[in-house]
């Protein structure tokens, strides 16, 4: 089976490095880290990844704002990662979110449910 890449769309640069660290470790490729809505938005484009993981807030622009934009050429599963989700389930009632701080359960789950609740598309690593 095909690896799966991964874009992180996270501003906070430790954050961002270790959920990298995260997901490779599970078994995903990390096509790019970005902290912007430009330039997560540059590099859909660019490495066409199978998921994504978007901190909603960015200190340049808005992580949904970027995923509309990305999932306009077409589905993408995403989860959103937010420390406020009352807002986001209010305009994105079906969108699938995890409030921080998170554990590497939480993400597994997201995942999961961002791939219709099956099991996760690539299995753990021991």
């Amino acid at each position: 089976m095909k690896t799966l890449s991964v874009l992180v769309v996270e501003d906070d640069p430790l954050v961002g490095i270790l959920l990298g660290e995260t997901l490779e470790a599970m078994g995903y490729d990390v096509c790019a880290i970005e902290a912007t809505e430009a330039d997560a938005v540059n590099a859909a484009a660019r490495c066409s990844p199978d998921l994504m993981i978007v901190d909603v807030r960015l200190g340049e622009g808005n992580g949904v704002s970027a995923v509309e934009e990305i999932v306009r050429d077409g589905p993408v599963p995403h989860v959103f990662v937010s420390g406020e989700l009352s807002r986001l389930q209010t305009f994105q009632p079906n969108a699938v979110i995890i409030r921080k701080p998170y554990r590497e359960s939480d993400l597994v789950g997201a995942i999961e449910r961002a791939f219709g609740g099956g099991s996760a598309p690539v299995p753990l690593l021991a």
